[in-house]
């Protein structure tokens, strides 16, 4: 069986705990690896490796790190493929997904490439007689990362390529379900001549991730997960004194207006709905359908979900993939199952799917839920699953109405042909992150991506200048030097005296 152990100082570290956790292919149901779950002491030890990194890095120079960065940004484009069929091995989701989560995570590493620009300071001068003012960003120490198991590698690229560009050293936790992407990820950075120690994968469940939140030289966390978990985060590292981030839940909406072109939006909805098998807080969970075109458009969306092939990760053929474990598996089929007892017409029953040649794999179809109320458990939590609810309003705002009463403000989108619509709608709706017929609005690398509400605990949002900002801190130096006319009696700098 495969083991994943640590990477702490620039090198494999065994575990030492004596504590493992099972990794399944989620295709077969099988363990395949087993994983390390690091005790409190072993978290000390990679804090360690970062903290006597960062007294050479921290003060290293932008051409430096920027080198390093390159090069590490060529190696990651080189073995996209085989970081893919990781992803696809523990995490389950077709090679495509795979392959797209990548890019996206790429995308930062470029931004953190371009640091030079991102970390120019500001200069007043002569605001007073011969005094200026100037303002620059400084890194702020060890930092840390916890990430979830839906994007293994693209949520830790969403971190540590700018935190290490900011001259930084990073410690990340990723998830214990799919492990083994983020110690390749490791492995390319050390290839590319990131000095050791400076960057330090530790594994582990609810021990290691309270003892980074309580260790004293741990300066930030990052963390992207559930909300009671972000919440959690937030919580107790910000009693600890550290700066926090932390990126929860959502239930995103996508309002359908009447004059929406219905195909572009079906489209939309399955792909937005049911890519990744569900589990990504960017998914659209719930449509609104605006005034008469409700049937229409589910109709539409039925039609396409039907045509989903649903299969291995690793087949060319496959569209969807198997959920993460088992008991997520289960977990979200009890929303469907349930919803019609609490009014919904269940127009697509995904429960009882299975794939032919894998019956032990974590497999569901693709549901599709109409006429849902907002009192519904369908509705009101987080499914993470290849679940699409329809709720059904008479005005855009009712639907807008509906829409800001979430608890949950990550990301929306609304279809129309009509810009004044959505002009209001983006000013209007209450959420970080708005598409304008436009599914999943996560923004490029060069913008930030948070939520509002219970969808983002903290201030900063991530990467973008947000994500420079988190993990830099300001200083203002203000400066006055006498006229070298002044000089004292004796010294001649050859300035006039009359100056």
């Amino acid at each position: 069986m495969k083991t994943v152990n640590h990477w702490i100082g620039g090198k494999t570290v065994e575990g030492a705990s004596g504590n493992w956790g099972p990794v399944t292919d989620p295709a077969t149901g099988a363990v395949t690896t087993q994983v390390a779950l690091a005790s409190a002491e072993e978290v000390d030890s990679a804090v360690a490796a970062a903290k006597a990194a960062y007294a050479t890095w921290g003060t290293s120079s932008l051409a430096q790190r920027t080198g390093i960065l390159f090069r590490y940004r060529a190696l990651l484009d080189a073995r996209r493929d085989e970081i893919a069929a990781l992803i696809t091995a523990e995490h389950g989701k077709v090679h495509s997904d795979a392959l797209g989560e990548v890019a996206r995570g790429l995308e930062i590493v470029e931004l953190a490439c371009g640091i030079t620009t991102q970390l120019k300071g500001e200069l007043s001068t002569q605001v007073s007689s011969r005094v200026d003012v100037s303002s620059i960003r400084q890194p702020l120490g060890v930092v840390a990362g916890i990430t979830p198991f839906n994007f293994p590698a693209m949520v830790p690229m969403w971190m540590f390529p700018l935190a290490v560009a900011c001259g930084n050293t990073f410690v990340l936790k990723p998830s214990e379900k799919d492990p083994s992407a983020a110690n390749l990820l490791a492995e390319l950075a050390a290839e590319a001549g990131l000095p050791d120690g400076v960057l330090n994968v530790v594994h582990g469940d609810k021990v290691a991730v309270d003892a980074l939140l309580a260790h004293p030289d741990v300066a930030a966390v990052s963390f992207v997960g559930s909300t009671p978990i972000a919440r959690y985060i937030h919580t107790t590292a910000s009693a600890n004194g550290k700066r926090v981030q932390a990126l929860g839940g959502a239930k995103n909406h996508m309002l359908v207006l009447p004059d929406a072109d219905l195909d572009a939006a079906a489209d939309a909805a399955v792909s937005a709905a049911y890519g990744s098998a569900g589990e990504r807080c960017m998914a659209i969970s719930a449509v609104v359908a605006v005034g008469a075109i409700g049937d229409e458009l589910v109709a539409k969306i039925r039609e396409r979900a039907e045509k989903i092939k649903i299969g291995p990760g690793n087949d060319p053929a496959s569209e969807m993939g198997p959920l993460i474990t088992k008991a997520h598996r289960d977990k979200v089929a009890g929303y469907v199952t349930g919803a019609a007892a609490q009014g919904a017409e269940v127009v697509l029953d995904g429960t009882g799917h299975t794939v032919e040649g894998f019956e032990e794999g974590h497999w569901i179809g693709l549901s599709l839920l109409d006429k849902v109320s907002t009192d519904s458990d369908a509705y009101r939590d987080e499914i993470f699953g290849p679940v699409l609810v329809v709720l059904r309003t008479e005005t855009y705002e009712e639907g807008v109405e509906l829409i800001n009463a979430s608890p949950f403000g990550n990301g929306t989108a609304i279809f129309t042909r009509d810009g004044g619509a959505a002009r209001r709608f983006q000013l209007e709706i209450e959420a970080g992150m708005v598409g304008v017929n436009v599914p999943i609005p996560v923004p490029v690398g060069y913008h930030s991506f948070g939520g509002w509400k219970d969808s983002l605990f903290g201030d900063h949002h991530i990467y973008g200048n947000d994500g420079v900002h988190f993990y830099t801190r300001g200083k203002v130096v203000t400066t006055r030097w006498p006229d070298p006319s002044e000089a004292p009696a004796g010294v001649d700098l050859g300035f006039p005296r009359n100056h």
